[in-house]
């Protein structure tokens, strides 16, 4: 991932056209009528050996001959020519090329893949980017850039659209100017060779120029690379996606057309939401949410009011708003005095929705409206209209229009149902800067909008609470399990080697224990002297209980080693293949009451480990309940997960049933995330059936697939987990001790206090001016950090029987391109002297060389001389003044890797 030469792509100063042409419909002639049609103020140079001029200008016959170099080149000749042409362009210099043709990879079959391994070795020497191939090309309408062979341009506007489509894109086009949608960059990614998502969304994340992101996503490359820059520009603006392939018939054609994974829409749908995107289903709610995210106020909460002149369509939006979902307000007593007292007496609806019947003027509209806004029970209203004779649709819309201007907070959205009619209200709504939608389905879906994304952002925002037991893995002893599974040729570990897994990760299961023989499972019940579970072992039958390989509340030798011949004999007439290896003999668990779950993860090829929860039992396919994420997860990423299924309700508890252990539950998929983080070896784990009540949870049954590991555990998973492995005590020369280590979301609360002790000097020096307390936002911000590109080490004191406490902070913020990265620091002051601030910087200095960055800089104030000495006993020297009091410092930290 890198925005590397990206400006050369979306600002180029000069574009060549190879493969430029004359002939009518040809690529190369639609592209030079574009570029001269869109006004783009730089030089247009085409090139052709057999033409002296092209759409009336001067040609040149090769690369070699143009008389500067293009900062952007739009190559449209076919496949097989264009390694040699890039190889001229970057003879000449040039960083950017927009390459236009197909058959490069696996759809061009054997001469394809040679094609595109040229043309990316090619790319790479010259340090060129690719846009493409088998793309539209790229518009950039600010500038007057249209480097494509669409058959429209783009209008100016703030909206960043992104395509693996070229086909979608025209028909964005088509479909975006007669409602006079205007965009910032509109970009064709084609195949996605090199320039990828990930990059796009790292360069438009930090767009000035760019409001809003959409995405046409039909396949991911870099998993990462695509969550890293993702979560980063969530961060700055609404980033929204449609996602193609939802069903495997959809999702086998996308994966023809961009040749890459297309991977489970499920695990998209995780991956986009855990990314903080809003994910949409067609053009259509594309743009509406993007219209929805502009022009509306952030929930502060998800209860909708719906306010109208006619029950019907009151009606209609509660269906709608109910199956979506949704919840509508329930109003208190309170407010329904306060609605009695500005409305006809007996001629309302007394409840939500508040219907005020179809004579309502203006002024009844907005003395309900008022109350409405003021309700503490209600976050978000929508109002409705449908034309009557006598009452004036405008005049309804002017008296709203009017309340608002002085409710620059309130969130609220209206529905004028109707065409002709309603025009001019509508006209007065969009003046106003108030959204306005034309039916109640597509008000309440716009609503939901703005509740998935307040969700979605939660997601990023949030503090994670911590776990409410401590776990400290047995993983050494897990990993000596599965090596010598791995050793014994299984791909599958027996029932007590994946119970073995589970309890080294804190996982509760029964007592297990293998047999090989029936007289074996015989004994081994007499031993346990208790009521058991015999289950059948085999590889082959992943679904025991179907072929009656599981027999239950058996009591001593005699019923266990009977149950055990005749699963033999079953086993043997319906799959005489079955390899069987034994018995596994449990203790009976008794948990009257308990709800089955389903718990696990499976490895997605395009996402990695992805946990899976849902309900159990041995009807789970049929149930088909289920939710996914990507881990690591914390305990709040753990209960969002659990509350996308539909048990979740009965997990509450319901009649005279108490409600299970959430706390439990919510650990358990935590220790299934760590399993997967921790063991790369293990592909697959299958807990069902997971017990769960009052009393917390216990795994019956699990299943593991293992596999040889490639590459390292963590390089495995979609987001970088916590690096455990940087953590380091010291000790000061006072005595005490500390712990430095990386920051993780759940140390917010103690980096509140951490702020707070600090004096006035500290935070001047560290925020150039007097902050008092940091919001909760930005401090999420602080503590919530993705590893893969950005690093807070903190030191907290290590005293037994006392809290930690945070005592000092170093952060550095990378770039995409891994070339500079900016650190800041601060110690609090009472701990200052003990070498503390030069033992992090020092740490800091290590971790960002071994990343193979280039540079560290940082910004220090010129009276902050403690700071100044410091940097420079580390090698930093002073640079350029950013300010009259604030200096630049900086470190070379890898000069080979800059030289090179």
């Amino acid at each position: 991932m890198s925005i590397r030469n990206l400006k050369h792509l979306f600002r180029p100063g000069s574009v060549a056209v190879i493969g430029a042409t004359a002939r009518p419909m040809a690529v190369g002639a639609v592209v030079m009528r574009n570029l001269l049609q869109g006004g783009f103020s730089g030089p247009i140079m085409p090139v052709n050996p057999k033409r002296d001029s092209v759409a009336g200008v001067l040609a040149y016959p090769d690369v070699a001959s143009l008389p500067m170099t293009p900062d952007l080149a739009v190559i449209c000749t076919p496949a097989p020519t264009v390694p040699a042409i890039l190889d001229s362009l970057g003879q000449r210099g040039t960083k950017a090329a927009a390459v236009l043709a197909g058959g490069m990879g696996p759809q061009g079959g054997e001469n394809g893949e040679v094609l595109l391994a040229a043309m990316m070795e090619v790319a790479r020497r010259y340090g060129m980017r690719l846009l493409g191939p088998n793309c539209l090309g790229l518009m950039v309408p600010g500038i007057g850039l249209n480097a494509s062979f669409a058959h429209q341009g783009a209008m100016p506007g703030k909206i960043a659209f992104v395509s693996q489509s070229g086909a979608l894109c025209t028909a964005v086009l088509d479909w975006a100017k007669p409602k006079g949608i205007g965009f910032s960059h509109f970009i064709s990614l084609g195949d996605a060779v090199d320039l990828d998502f990930g990059d796009v969304l790292d360069y438009l994340g930090s767009d000035p120029s760019t409001r809003a992101i959409l995405l046409y996503i039909e396949s991911i490359h870099e998993r990462r690379n695509f969550m890293s820059a993702a979560r980063a520009a969530a961060r700055n603006k609404p980033v929204l996606a449609i996602k193609a392939g939802r069903v495997a018939e959809s999702a086998r054609a996308a994966a023809f057309h961009t040749g890459a994974l297309a991977g489970s829409d499920a695990v998209y749908d995780a991956a986009i939401s855990r990314a903080g995107i809003l994910r949409v289903r067609d053009i259509d709610e594309l743009f509406d949410a993007v219209e929805t995210l502009a022009r509306s106020r952030p929930l502060k909460g998800e209860r909708l009011a719906i306010l109208t002149n006619g029950g019907g369509i009151g009606v209609m939006a509660t269906d709608d708003l109910i199956d979506q979902g949704g919840q509508l307000a329930e109003l208190t007593p309170e407010t329904i005095a306060k609605l009695e007292a500005v409305l006809p007496c007996g001629r309302w609806s007394g409840g939500n929705p508040v219907d005020i019947l179809p004579d309502a003027p203006g002024s009844r509209y907005a003395d309900a409206l008022q109350v409405l806004l003021d309700a503490p029970e209600v976050d978000s209203v929508l109002c409705m209209h449908a034309p009557t004779a006598i009452a004036s649709s405008t005049e309804v819309a002017q008296a709203i229009v009017d309340l608002l201007r002085s409710k620059r907070q309130a969130n609220v959205s209206t529905c004028w149902i109707g065409a002709a009619e309603v025009a001019a209200a509508r006209r007065l709504f969009a003046e106003a800067g108030i959204p306005s939608y034309e039916t109640p389905g597509s008000a309440v879906r716009a609503f939901l909008h703005l509740v998935r994304y307040r969700r979605n952002q939660e997601l990023l925002m949030e503090t994670p609470a911590s776990a409410p037991s401590e776990f400290t893995p047995a993983t050494v002893a897990a990993r000596l399990v599965v090596e010598h599974a791995l050793a014994a040729g299984q791909d599958v570990l027996s029932d007590p080697e994946a119970k073995a897994i589970l309890a080294a990760y804190g996982i509760p299961t029964v007592e297990t224990h293998v047999a090989r023989t029936p007289a074996d499972a015989g004994r081994m019940a007499k031993a346990m002297d208790r009521p058991v579970a015999l289950k059948i072992l085999s590889p082959d039958l992943p679904h025991k209980s179907d072929v009656g390989g599981v027999m239950l509340n058996l009591q001593g030798a005699f019923e266990v080693e009977k149950a055990a011949h005749a699963m033999l004999d079953r086993v043997a007439r319906l799959f005489p293949e079955a390899h069987i290896t034994g018995f596994s003999v449990q203790e009976m668990a008794r948990r009257p009451g308990a709800q089955e779950l389903v718990a696990g993860f499976v490895t997605d090829p395009v996402f990695g480990p992805v946990v899976l929860f849902g309900e159990g039992g041995t009807a789970v396919e049929v149930i088909d309940d289920s939710a996914v994420g990507l881990p690591p997860l914390n305990m709040n990423l753990a209960r969002e997960m659990i509350t996308r299924t539909r048990i979740h309700r009965r997990l509450q508890g319901f009649g005279d049933r108490a409600g299970a252990d959430m706390d439990a539950i919510s650990l358990a998929l935590m220790q299934v995330a760590q399993i997967a983080t921790d063991i790369p070896e293990i592909v697959s784990l299958h807990i069902n059936p997971l017990f769960a009540d009052a009393k917390g949870v216990l795994a019956l049954d699990a299943r593991i697939h293992i596999a040889p590991a490639i590459g390292k555990a963590a390089d495995r998973l979609a987001i970088r987990p916590y690096p455990k492995e940087l953590e380091e005590q010291i000790q000061l020369p006072d005595g005490s001790r500390v712990l430095i280590r990386p920051i993780r979301p759940e140390d917010e609360p103690n980096h509140h206090v951490f702020v707070s002790k600090l004096t006035p000097e500290d935070i001047r020096f560290r925020f150039f001016g007097l902050v008092h307390e940091l919001p909760h936002s930005e401090m999420a911000r602080l503590t919530q950090i993705d590893y893969d590109r950005e690093m807070a080490f903190i030191a907290e004191t290590i005293e037994p029987g006392k809290i930690p406490e945070t005592v000092a902070v170093v952060r550095t913020v990378t770039d995409p391109d891994n070339e500079r990265s900016e650190f800041a620091i601060v110690v609090r002051s009472d701990i200052k002297a003990q070498g503390l601030g030069r033992k992090m910087l020092a740490k800091m200095i290590d971790y960002c060389r071994s990343r193979g960055t280039q540079t560290m800089v940082g910004q220090v104030l010129l009276d902050n001389t403690r700071m100044l000495r410091l940097v420079e006993s580390l090698g930093f020297q002073r640079g350029r003044h950013v300010e009259r009091d604030v200096v630049e410092v900086a470190l070379s930290l890898n000069p080979a890797s800059r030289a090179a």
